[in-house]
């Protein structure tokens, strides 16, 4: 079965020497052990749609979060941000604004 969670992206950034690959941060309301903020690394191949990654920082996307993880170019990708491309445009994912960081589809 197929986990799609909501992710608050918290930082994005280009990852040197690639054209496609946007390293993003992501807040799923995952605490560690001791009870601390546990972020998520996520790689995605969505820079060519996003020239400045900081547009997207604070944008709650939908993501597929039980993958296992794989490592992209040295860097440990832990989901899969969702996006719908068509001839006409891209776009992420996005639930309405009351979705929390952590809620799942059903």
């Amino acid at each position: 079965m197929v986990e799609i969670k909501a992710g608050k992206i918290l930082s994005a950034e280009k990852v040197p020497d690639t054209d496609k690959l946007l390293k993003l941060s992501v807040d799923f309301a995952e605490k560690d052990e001791q009870g601390n903020a546990r972020p998520r690394q996520i790689v995605s191949g969505i820079s060519a749609y996003f020239p400045d990654p900081g547009a997207i920082v604070g944008k709650t996307c939908m993501f597929v979060t039980n993958l296992e993880h794989r490592v992209i170019r040295g860097l440990e990708s832990q989901g899969m941000i969702l996006a719908v491309k068509t001839d006409i445009g891209f776009s992420l994912l996005e639930p309405n604004d009351s979705i929390e960081p952590g809620s799942t589809a059903s």
